[in-house]
Order: structure tokens, then sequence, then C-alpha cells
């Protein structure tokens, strides 16, 4: 099964001071058909304004990844965590037994766009932790960069730790380029494409996608995906169970 959501099936949430799509039910947004895609409880692109930001808050028993794709973002955290993120960094803050966190815009005039993701951990009551890398771009070009993993071995080299059998994957996919992605049956995987224009090809058909677009994929199969426009394709790819 392969479900194409658009960008325009999206949920938008717009508050001023923080522009939203939500990809599944979220905040404002209740929609029991579409609460997750099994470990993937949130996938939120998110545009904040310049000096506005998440108040301090609390969670517990969470993975939340975040990458910024533009602008710089601050993250605080309970932990004694303080930095500055910048375009191409990806965090990974597992909430554990209980984490305050704060994410903020602290340009006075550039907006920050980041993605972040919310995953049920594979156990509860975890210690909470950081961590943080940035991701240079020739890393991701026309590969699928693992970012963030929870498995270990050459597969997943470089990427941060997560608590739970997931690997998220970053590829900037040049214009005529291909990825080969094989689908295995006892797997999902979510492919969100942040720029440019893709086609998927598999043996359930020919699939287009553009900025903002998403595929949800259940089948064993191979998966060709293809750039398709005159710029590159950014998109994020997560193996999950």
């Amino acid at each position: 099964m392969i479900k194409v959501v658009t960008s325009e099936e999206r949920h938008t949430s717009d508050r001023g001071w923080i522009h939203s799509e939500f990809s599944f039910s979220f905040a404002d947004y209740d929609d029991p058909s579409n609460a997750h895609f099994g470990c993937l409880l949130a996938h939120n692109d998110n545009t904040l304004m310049p000096q506005e930001g998440f108040k301090k808050h609390p969670h517990h028993d969470l993975e939340i990844v975040s990458y910024v794709i533009s602008g710089t973002l601050k993250h605080t955290d309970s932990m004694g965590t303080e930095q500055l993120l910048e375009p191409g960094t990806v965090q990974v803050m597992s909430a554990g037994t209980g984490v305050e966190h704060s994410e903020t815009n602290p340009s006075t005039d550039e907006p920050v766009r980041f993605l972040q993701m919310w995953f049920l951990p594979s156990q509860r009551m975890l210690k909470p932790s950081y961590m943080s890398r940035r991701v240079d771009a020739q890393e991701h070009v026309n590969r699928l960069c693992p970012i963030v993993s929870g498995q270990e071995g050459e597969g997943a080299e470089g990427a941060l730790t997560i608590a739970q059998d997931v690997t998220c994957y970053l590829s900037q996919l040049e214009s005529g380029k291909k990825l080969m992605y094989p689908q295995h049956e006892d797997r999902r995987t979510h492919l969100f494409l942040i720029s440019g224009h893709l086609e998927i090809q598999c043996s359930e058909g020919n699939f287009n996608l553009k900025p903002g677009d998403a595929a949800r994929i259940r089948k064993s199969c191979d998966l060709q995906i293809t750039s398709t426009g005159s710029e590159p394709a950014e998109l994020v790819l997560v193996d999950l169970p």
C-alpha cells in the first residue's frame, strides 16, 4: 500500500508567531483516522517568526527529532543544554522520565523553518538525553545519509542514537538522479519531500511528489526515487516498524 498525502491535505495551523503544517493529529487538529503511522506520532513542518518560540514545557516518553532547514533555532532544556542550531543541524531529544525544553528563534529579522517528528520509544521511563549534529552538505548528495538510527552497524554509521527501531535518512538528490530503496514487507516507510520534485516508481505504479507531499508505504517492493525537477530534491525518508 502506498498512500500519497499531498501538501494541501495537511492541517494548517497559523497562530501568527508560528505557521505549522501537521501531517498527523496534533494540537488543535484531531483526526482519529490520522493519528499515527506505526510509531511515528507527529511530523510537523514549522516556520517560527523572529524573536518568537515555544516557552519551556514538559514531555515524557517521547523520542523527538528535529531538522533545521533554514534560519537558526535555539534549544534549551532542563538537562542544562543550550545550543544554537544552524541550517542542516539534526537534534534528538529522548524525553524519557521527563524533561522540559524550549525552542525559540533568536533572530530579529529571519524566520526559522524546521521539521519535528515525534516517535514512541521502544521502552518507557528511560533516562532523558540530548544529541545533535550538523550534516555536511556533501554527506547527503545523491545518497541516503542516515542521520538518526536505533540500529547499530555500518548502515547507521554517523547517525544520532534514538530509543526506537527507526532510521531517518536525509538526501539531496540532484536533477535526474535516482536512488533505489528496498521496501520490506514487515516495515513501513515515510517519505517527506522538503523541496524539489520526485517520482517514486514501484510495482504498484508511479507517484509524483511536489514540495510538502509525503508518501506512506507498506509494501514489499523496490522503490526507485528520481528527482524530476530542474532543482535538487531534498527529502527525509524514515524506515520504521
